[in-house]
């Protein structure tokens, strides 16, 4: 009587048309588990599977967490220990081939495009925030991760066997492609620990300027690179050269791009423009993504890369149309999935050092970090592109080396 009662408080029941479409039925509690199972299965991972790469899941929430917060809830809950992965960089190559991501977590999604859309998230005030949360973690820290010249991008891995050649390469590889001879002036913009200049100045002899929004690395580039030809300035690119009268030979931009954000472009490139000469050559390496809509991963935002903006192919050329010629796009981005490798394994090797410092939910973190990116580039999700650039174009023709 009770259950008739209510019904009939409801008014009758109405039954559908046929061409109406049924609302979505909301999960019951302990469907959460289930929806994520049949979703990861079509990336072929099994939840508390025995492969290296299915998920073994420890807390109660965790599939409901994902399914809310998406890959904010999937990073979030793997810091906190709710889940583990044997091969963490393979599920998340996996999730992303199977396009699983546009599929849960939605809302936080639209929310991280509206945040772009709305401010410029790389303001002059915010531009110092990734400067202060993730490269002033400390000089020691990065040591024990990247090669011995403390590059923090790409390695080139097309000859190499080890990080230290892979990167060896990359430098060389980018000296090449600028044309570097004794006597040039070349501006680094975004030198971090000054692993371009230092080679440049050593092997090709020339002299350099560096930009960086980093304190620690500053200083220690500044020492690491006491008696060449160098010099560190702690700016920021839109306060540099702002008359044009330090005028470059070579302009080169490594790794830091992404911090720059879509809406400041424009600023970056007339920057570059008028501190290059007319006959000289800019290079851009940076990572990129392969669809304007998508913004930055949520994950990657909050705890990495806060106000990071990773640019596409179309948004480059946009924006560099009225003032360069692209002479050269090379794309060697899979090569960062074997360099993420590399720094996770000097990570965990170094861990024990690290352990009384940082606590062990950063531990998770940082490891996430570089497997997870690692899977990105191993999807190819995320591209690194290498991109020279003319004012006027080279005579007779540019000629990769």
């Amino acid at each position: 009587m009770e259950n008739t009662h209510h019904l009939e408080a409801r008014g009758p029941r109405r039954t559908p048309r046929p061409d109406q479409p049924r609302p979505p039925r909301l999960p019951r509690a302990g469907d959460g588990q289930r929806i994520i199972a049949e979703l990861l299965a079509e990336a072929g991972i099994t939840v508390n599977g025995r492969r290296s790469w299915d998920m073994s899941i420890h807390h109660p929430d965790t599939a409901d967490r994902i399914l809310a917060r998406g890959s904010l809830g999937l990073g979030e809950s793997y810091m906190d220990g709710w889940w583990d992965c044997g091969q963490l960089d393979e599920f998340i190559a996996r999730v992303l081939s199977a396009r699983l991501e546009e599929k849960v977590g939605t809302h936080t999604l639209v929310v991280q495009g509206l945040r772009a859309r709305l401010f410029n998230l790389q303001s002059r005030r915010r531009a110092w925030q990734v400067g202060k949360m993730h490269y002033d973690l400390g000089n020691d820290f990065f040591k024990t991760m990247l090669d011995s010249h403390l590059a923090y991008t790409c390695g080139y891995w097309a000859d190499a066997r080890t990080l230290e050649e892979a990167q060896t390469a990359k430098l060389d590889l980018i000296c090449r492609k600028l044309g570097l001879k004794p006597g040039m002036r070349l501006l680094d913009i975004g030198c971090g620990w000054g692993s371009l200049m230092k080679y440049a100045a050593e092997h090709y002899g020339v002299s350099c300027l560096g930009l960086s929004i980093s304190e620690e690395q500053t200083s220690h580039g500044q020492t690491r690179c006491n008696g060449l030809d160098v010099e560190f300035r702690l700016q920021d690119y839109r306060s540099f050269n702002p008359n044009g009268t330090e005028q470059f030979d070579r302009i080169a931009s490594i790794g830091m791009f992404e911090h720059v954000g879509h809406k400041n472009y424009p600023v970056f490139f007339d920057m570059v423009r008028r501190s290059l000469k007319d006959d000289g050559l800019f290079l851009l390496h940076t990572i990129g993504k392969n669809l304007r809509r998508m913004p930055t991963d949520p994950w990657i935002d909050r705890y990495i890369f806060p106000n990071g903006d990773l640019p596409t192919l179309g948004q480059i050329a946009d924006a560099t149309e009225r003032s360069f010629i692209i002479e050269d796009v090379h794309n060697f981005g899979a090569d960062y999935d074997r360099t993420l490798m590399a720094w996770h394994e000097r990570f965990e090797a170094a861990w024990p050092d690290f352990a009384e410092r940082y606590s062990e939910r950063f531990h998770r973190m940082w490891r996430y970090y570089l497997l997870a990116c690692a899977g990105t580039f191993r999807a190819r999700s995320n591209q690194l592109w290498q991109i020279v650039l003319s004012p006027f174009g080279v005579a007779g023709g540019y000629r990769r080396p």
